[in-house]
């Protein structure tokens, strides 16, 4: 277990940089399935609009981590950002699980 009373900055770069980089991961495999795939259970307005959320949260996200990297790791990011990208992702790994159902079906 971590100790509960490492200084600020240490703090931000235990919990917050590994986030950031899980958020990078998943939006990026997000975005190549919406980008190569057609998924038979969204329109394609649907998807559209799923994958131009993906790009809006990237762009976001990069601007954090470069705010992030700039400030030697002493910002942290507001979960008012965070919590919307959460969901986004759990939006993303339904959308990959039913994919890949209806992939097996086939």
């Amino acid at each position: 277990m971590q100790d509960s009373n490492l200084p600020g900055t240490e703090l931000l770069k235990t919990v917050l940089e590994p986030l950031l980089e899980d958020f990078e991961y998943w939006f990026g495999r997000s975005r190549n399935l919406l980008e190569t795939e057609q998924l038979s259970f969204m329109s394609h307005q649907e998807q559209f609009d799923l994958l131009s959320r993906v790009k809006q949260a990237q762009a976001e996200l990069n601007t954090a981590k470069m705010l992030f990297a700039a400030t030697d790791k002493q910002v942290g990011i507001d979960m008012t950002t965070l919590a919307p990208w959460h969901q986004l992702v759990t939006e993303c790994w339904n959308v990959a699980m039913r994919f890949h159902q209806e992939k097996e079906k086939a």
